[in-house]
């Protein structure tokens, strides 16, 4: 007769940790990724050639030019979501190697500066210019990200502690 493993063994929980980190740190690397490679793109390319980003780009400027009655530009609503992404994604990687509200600032920070680092790589694309008011939405979005991420996670853990008593 064969005994069925335990799916909740010791050993199956750190592989499934270990899993759950390398998955982490891959999506952190990939938002780092899509943010660069966006940021590589033209002007042009970004309104002509970027697929479906490019619909969704002419849509939200199609609804807010509805909505204000004259165009606006969508470019921080995108530099919002793509440093909203990052800053959680660092957030939910980082608290798996430090406290949790370490974590937090340092998703904040790390975000903060790699939003340096793309409004420098902006200089160098055709079309494209250095905006520090970028730079404020990706740091607002970041730490707004990984303050949700730390609050979402904490109230997890309160709720199941109050589940073990």
């Amino acid at each position: 007769m064969s005994r069925k493993k335990n799916i909740f063994a010791p050993d199956t929980r750190s592989q499934y940790s270990q899993v759950f980190a390398v998955l982490s740190w891959l999506f952190v690397a990939a938002m780092a990724c899509i943010i660069f490679y966006m940021s590589s793109r033209s002007d042009v390319d970004l309104d002509t050639s970027t697929g479906m980003i490019t619909v969704i780009k002419d849509a939200l400027a199609a609804a807010t030019t509805a909505l204000f009655g004259h165009p606006v530009d969508v470019s921080p609503i995108g530099h919002f979501t793509e440093f909203f992404l990052l800053g959680g994604a660092l957030a939910n990687a980082l608290r798996l190697h430090l406290p949790l509200n370490r974590a937090c600032v340092l998703a904040a920070v790390i975000a903060s500066l790699y939003g340096v680092t793309d409004e420098l790589h902006q200089i160098f694309v055709p079309g494209r210019t250095c905006d520090p008011l970028d730079w404020v939405v990706d740091t607002i979005a970041a730490l707004l990200a990984a303050v949700l991420v730390t609050a979402f996670l904490k109230l997890r853990e309160k709720r199941a502690e109050q589940h073990l008593i």
